[in-house]
């Protein structure tokens, strides 16, 4: 299930502990897909507080609370435990990952299991990307991540990497652009700390070509600026104008900002990058944009592509 969907199951279900009707959530995944900071984002959005507990980092006997039958009672569905006793409205998500994916796991037995719901968490590159600009990630990754999809999650648990590339790692690739960027002798090392040597190879790769990038003020100014003939230049200058409509939100140039990106839209060769740079747009800043007279003719001129998701 993809990130966003688990997400608004998560926040209803944080909901309907007001109302007795909270059924414990088990996430499954494999490492570094994001399932902790999902429920994360639930206890912020909420502004409530998150118990974090680490079952691999903890003994037996710390667990107090863990679903362990005292008494024929157990704190999952039960919310009890001896004499301790969960509090109103709070809500119970766990996560692990599968046992294929060589992580620390155990086998759940069966009556545990059945005292939760359970939903596997798979990557999504649409959710993922207004993840990123939500968080200011370095728009040079989401540039690349749309280049190279695939790379989004690429882990072979039967090789068991230490670095590889996943919604984590790339979070941890941002940071690193962001120290090591004016040290050009360390960043692949750097990269490659982080999503694993293949990956971190051609991320320096791709962003050493950036240099060839068209003028983004002009393009966000009005200017005549021709599109890259290059696919990697098209997503790089697809991301770098989404960033910049970001950025110009609630301004006073958010208006011309949003036509003049709408018009550049209109001039890929290829109408699914357009596609793309305005459905990211659109995620990014919200309804305004259809409210521009640019986005009429956008629309107009590549109805038989797509139907816009409103």
């Amino acid at each position: 299930m993809r990130p966003a969907h688990i997400l608004a199951i998560l926040n209803r279900e944080f909901e309907s502990a007001r109302d007795g009707h909270h059924t414990p959530v088990m996430l499954w995944g494999p490492p570094g897909v994001g399932k902790s900071q999902i429920v994360a984002q639930v206890a912020a959005g909420h502004g409530v507080p998150m118990i974090d507990i680490r079952l691999s980092q903890m003994e037996p006997t710390d667990l107090r609370g863990i679903p362990f039958r005292i008494e024929d009672r157990q704190l999952i569905l039960d919310r009890r435990l001896g004499e301790y006793r969960i509090p109103p409205h709070w809500a119970i998500f766990a996560a692990g990952n599968r046992q294929g994916d060589r992580g620390v796991t155990f086998t759940m037995p069966a009556p545990l299991a059945n005292r939760f719901s359970h939903f596997e968490l798979d990557t999504h590159l649409d959710d993922w990307v207004a993840w990123a600009y939500a968080n200011d990630i370095d728009e040079r990754i989401i540039a690349f991540l749309r280049f190279r999809p695939e790379l989004l999650f690429d882990f072979d648990p039967a090789h068991n990497p230490l670095a590889f590339p996943s919604p984590r790692s790339w979070e941890f690739a941002h940071r690193a652009l962001q120290k090591f960027d004016d040290h050009h002798e360390l960043l692949l090392d750097a990269l490659q700390a982080c999503i694993g040597p293949a990956a971190g190879i051609e991320l320096k790769a791709f962003i050493d070509n950036l240099d060839n990038l068209p003028d983004i003020d002009a393009i966000v100014g009005g200017g005549e600026v021709p599109v890259p003939t290059e696919t990697d230049l098209q997503y790089a200058v697809a991301s770098a104008l989404v960033g910049r409509a970001i950025r110009a939100r609630d301004s006073a140039t958010e208006t011309a900002v949003y036509g003049h990106i709408l018009d550049y839209a209109g001039r890929f060769p290829q109408r699914e990058m357009g596609v793309m740079l305005v459905s990211d747009m659109h995620r990014a800043v919200g309804q305004k944009l259809f409210e521009l007279p640019q986005f009429s003719q956008w629309a107009k001129n590549i109805a038989d592509v797509m139907l816009f998701e409103a």
